[in-house]
């Protein structure tokens, strides 16, 4: 492999790396700025389970980034505010269950678009990488699955 072809694949690698670690975060905020709403308790739960998983998976990408000494993007703090604001617009009046149930299915489908690119565009450069990004994309799938039941 050539030097400039090593760090193309790196700084590839890193770009998803980053783009992993933002959709986490990006899905832990959605789900925090929505547990203090009141919701039925198999909601409550299937949220809290949901923000496990972006936390290990967030953890697993910080994990990576640190055995390379890679620096990586975090989410911009206007971005996280933006999304706690917007949540907490969204969810008055009634129904708030499905109107949560929708904001995740629609943070979701995000992540999951942008984690579908991230698979087609860089596919077997870096298997660390690219299992962690299956491993996301599979978590944004049965959030999808899992929040249905409560539209």
């Amino acid at each position: 492999m050539c030097i400039v072809t090593l760090v193309m694949h790196m700084k590839g690698s890193r770009d998803i790396l980053s783009s992993i670690l933002k959709t986490t975060q990006i899905g832990q905020v959605g789900i925090r700025s929505v547990l203090d709403t009141s919701m039925r308790p198999g909601l409550r739960k299937a949220l809290e389970s949901q923000l496990r998983e972006y936390d290990s998976i967030e953890t697993e990408a910080h994990s990576i980034a640190s055995q390379r000494g890679w620096d990586l993007s975090e989410l911009e703090p206007a971005l996280r505010l933006m999304t706690n604001m917007s949540a907490k617009m969204k969810l008055r009046g009634r129904n708030t269950d499905s109107k949560i149930a929708g904001m995740m299915i629609q943070g979701n489908t995000r992540g999951m678009i942008t984690g579908l690119k991230n698979i087609h565009q860089f596919a077997g450069q870096d298997e660390q990488i690219h299992i962690l990004s299956q491993k996301l994309l599979d978590c944004e799938t049965a959030n999808i699955r899992q929040m249905q039941t409560y539209l």
